[in-house]
């Protein structure tokens, strides 16, 4: 199929990716389990360029890493039809906000999820959440998204609402966020 949409897939880190220590007892961003999950997808009409560029937790995040994954961003917009960022949730929105800071709008959607569960959990989100992200990245006109839990966001104005564990508008947010 000639007219197959180039997607870049970003990957910053986050609980998505988290994976099981045996040795530690802990939840660690270690390995990335994302090919895991793309393989598990029926993807037709899209073809799906990897960017592994951090592996971090978003709360050890720093000012450099944002700016880091809004460059990145930026650049794989021009050479694509969309841009999804797998991030942590708890400084998701800051990067949201660093990219729609430093692009304003991009040339095509940008669209960062996450997680609030590991995909190796059993109840885990990841799957749900990095589908609707492909799909969002397909059908939203150009700008910068969230798209977890069966809503897509458009930033600014996102932040995550911990009491809800989502993401929600910050006029949503009824105090939380």
């Amino acid at each position: 199929m000639a007219d197959k949409k180039r997607i870049a897939l970003i990957s910053t880190g986050g609980t998505i990716e988290k994976t099981y220590d045996e040795l530690q007892g802990v939840l660690a961003n270690q390995a990335s389990v994302l090919d895991v999950v793309l393989a598990s997808l029926q993807l037709r009409g899209v073809d799906i360029v990897r960017v592994p560029l951090l592996n971090k937790d978003s709360l050890e995040m720093t000012a450099q890493d944002h700016e880091l994954i809004a460059r990145t961003a930026g650049s794989m917009a021009e050479g694509h039809d969309g841009v999804v960022i797998v991030h942590g949730t708890d400084r998701l929105a800051t990067t949201g906000d660093r990219i729609h800071a430093l692009l304003g709008t991009p040339r095509v959607p940008i669209v960062l999820t996450g997680a609030m569960r590991p995909y190796v959990m059993r109840n885990t989100d990841a799957l749900q959440n990095l589908t609707e992200a492909l799909l969002a990245v397909q059908v939203m006109p150009p700008g910068v998204y969230v798209a977890m839990h069966n809503q897509v966001l458009r930033f600014p104005g996102v932040s995550k609402d911990k009491e809800r564990g989502t993401f929600v508008r910050r006029d949503d947010a009824g105090g939380h966020g």
